[in-house]
């Protein structure tokens, strides 16, 4: 019997999101199924880029209040930000939003940034992350009974990759019904169904796209963090890019330049993927104990089983 999958692929997040679901489930049609996730997705969107001043993020951050009220999506990403910090030991730090429009990200980076080999032949000595000393993310609380947030004011939040992890998370939960579905959120992968259906996961090669390794996955989730696709010159004429250091609240250079990480939710997938390639070689296959892969400066591949 031929299978029919619905496929939605729209922009969104700065990059490209593609939809799939098989079977009939409790969102009805694989057709209405794929077309509500990518509503949904597109909402969000709207809802938390820090690049847009009316998004439910950005008055957030620009709320003078020490409690301010949130909704529940937005109560779930604060709750994923200090999972991430807490389980990472504070290498994955999601307040750092002083940090990283100090270094030159106060947009969305929708070309091409500074070619990766050119970053890597003028980059600095190469040294594992550190958490910050004082961290701002050990300052906020979060009650969900009362759908508030409580932070110092001046304490911001990035929504980033642990935002499309959990987008694909709560996905995850109303497309579980369905026979299979994935959802390939600008990179962040979640799959999953009742029909336990293999779907083929490439890990390309961020020098020049090839495929690095292949992975056969019927559940679960994948991130992949890296530093060069968003990647620029400072005005002082330095490589920078997305993933910083806590420690120096600089772009961390560490000696990864890409790391893959299988993990039961999308949230834990990209704070294993961020944690590993912060961490250095030494420590990066200790974060991926469901497997993954690192991509060193020189092109070095290590797969994680």
């Amino acid at each position: 019997m031929r299978v029919t999958e619905a496929i939605e692929s729209f922009d969104c997040f700065g990059a490209r999101v593609t939809v799939l679901v098989i079977g009939e489930g409790e969102l009805g049609s694989p057709a209405a199924a794929a077309r509500l996730a990518k509503r949904m997705l597109l909402d969000w969107h709207g809802q938390f880029s820090r690049f847009e001043p009316d998004s439910e993020l950005a008055r957030l951050n620009a709320d003078p209040r020490t409690t301010v009220p949130v909704s529940r999506v937005m109560a779930e990403l604060v709750r994923a930000t200090i999972l991430a910090a807490e389980q990472s030991g504070g290498l994955v730090d999601a307040t750092l939003i002083r940090e990283i429009e100090a270094a030159g990200y106060r947009e969305d980076l929708t070309t091409p940034g500074l070619e990766l080999g050119e970053a890597l032949a003028i980059a600095p000595a190469r040294a594992p992350a550190a958490p910050a000393p004082a961290p701002a993310w050990r300052e906020v609380a979060l009650d969900a009974d009362a759908g508030t947030v409580t932070r110092p004011p001046g304490v911001c939040f990035d929504s980033g990759g642990l935002a499309k992890g959990l987008f694909g998370d709560v996905l995850g939960g109303l497309l579980a019904g369905h026979d299979s579905f994935a959802i390939d959120c600008a990179g962040d992968l979640r799959l999953d169904g009742r029909a336990e259906l293999e779907r083929p996961v490439l890990v390309e090669s961020p020098f020049d796209g090839s495929t690095l390794h292949s992975f056969a996955l019927s559940r679960g989730a994948v991130a992949t963090s890296g530093i060069g696709r968003r990647s620029w010159l400072t005005s002082a004429g330095q490589p920078a890019h997305h993933l910083l250091d806590p420690a120096t609240g600089r772009p961390a250079f560490t000696g990864i330049v890409q790391v893959t990480a299988i993990a039961p939710t999308g949230v834990e997938a990209e704070w294993r993927t961020k944690a590993a390639l912060l961490s250095g070689p030494e420590r990066a296959a200790d974060w991926l104990p469901h497997g993954g892969v690192i991509v060193l400066d020189d092109g070095t591949v290590e797969i994680a089983q």
